[in-house]
């Protein structure tokens, strides 16, 4: 018994002896749990838009007055110069004939000052008038002579404003709404006529507050029966700000062919778009986005990164979140691809360069 007691502890003195990971062996691997990185193809939406005119502009008189006859109707085609209503101009009439009165008084007044001016200026010459009463002379003849340019000016506004008893169209174009009728009397700048001009068509399309306008879309050519093709739209302008009422990005979308002549102005029509979450158009970021677990996300206060093993080895990948979704995280970033694995779990607790071994690749958690 004493011999095998002694051979025990012998035993034992020899496995306390041997090398652990102190005296300078490789640390162990911290084995980690991995998750396939899934690329999210933008979904597309359907929206409903109104075929509009590049420029619609409301036409309206210069001057007040009482509508006397109106020329056109809604859906009228015009051209440039065309008459579209005209007022009562006899009230303007007599305004150009009391300046014409005018002119002439302040004319003749100027003439009998000029003339009196020179009499007194031969005077005062030969000394048989004073200085004083010269220089009267003088300011009496500017003044009558300023009084006669200031009843000209007043002719030619009383002339301006009789042409402007008759409202013509500004351009080209169609006729989208006329509102004026005989009789009424309208102010300076109300609008009696909607022209849209003639030109490139455009889809004014509302997007839902979520969902901010992309760059380009594609008009839907369907006549109900048959899908006869697609248009390409590009974006021309959006509205500053969401409509309070109705809680929508009013956009503009310019159309790059011809539209077929069935589609007029005021028409509903159908687009899609292939859609990005709110905000990542905007912010100019890469629109591939990429789907991994919420926890994979890390952000320590230097931005938001995930980890991936390269060699054995943790090395962390700079990413941007671009929206969270339960328990999966959207992201972007040019080192990312389909089918990498990054690590799933416990990523703030790695650095890089740290030992890492992936754990078998198990049943993963079906993509929401």
């Amino acid at each position: 018994m004493r011999k095998l007691a002694a051979f025990l502890c012998a035993a034992l003195l020899l496995a306390g002896c041997g090398n652990s990971p102190e005296d300078g062996d490789a640390a162990p691997s911290q084995r980690v749990r991995t998750a396939a990185v899934q690329a999210v193809t933008a979904p597309a939406v359907r929206l409903t838009g109104t075929v509009r005119a590049r420029y619609e502009t409301p036409q309206a008189f210069q001057v007040s007055g009482q509508i006397a006859t109106r020329r056109v109707d809604a859906g009228q085609r015009v051209e440039q110069g065309e008459v579209l209503f005209t007022l009562d101009d006899s009230d303007l009439r007599q305004s150009l004939a009391s300046a014409k009165a005018e002119l002439a008084s302040a004319s003749a007044s100027a003439a009998v000052a000029r003339s009196d001016l020179a009499r007194d200026r031969k005077l005062f010459k030969r000394d048989y008038l004073s200085q004083q009463a010269f220089d009267r002379a003088k300011l009496e003849a500017a003044q009558r002579d300023s009084q006669q340019t200031s009843a000209r000016a007043q002719v030619e506004q009383a002339k301006t404003a009789l042409g402007h008893a008759t409202l013509r169209a500004e351009s080209d174009g169609l006729l989208i709404d006329v509102s004026g009728e005989p009789g009424q009397v309208v102010e300076a700048g109300k609008p009696v006529a909607q022209l849209a001009e003639a030109g490139p068509r455009e889809v004014e399309v509302a997007f839902p507050s979520s969902v901010r306008p992309p760059p380009t879309g594609e008009l839907l050519l369907d006549n109900g029966m048959l899908d006869n093709g697609t248009l390409a739209l590009e974006r021309r302008q959006v509205s500053g700000s969401v409509d309070p009422a109705s809680r929508t990005w009013q956009a503009r979308y310019r159309i790059a062919e011809e539209l077929p002549e069935r589609l007029g102005l005021g028409e509903v029509v159908k687009a899609r778009f292939a859609t990005t979450p709110e905000g990542l158009a905007a912010s100019g970021e890469s629109t591939v986005l990429y789907r991994v677990p919420v926890a994979a996300v890390d952000e320590r206060g230097e931005g938001a990164q995930v980890w991936h093993i390269v060699d054995g080895r943790a090395q962390a990948v700079e990413v941007s979140v671009a929206r969270i979704e339960r328990d999966r995280s959207l992201i972007t970033g040019d080192k990312l691809q389909a089918g990498m694995r990054v690590i799933a779990l416990g990523t703030h607790l790695l650095t890089d360069g740290m030992a890492v071994k992936a754990l078998a690749q198990g049943r993963e958690e079906p993509s929401s």
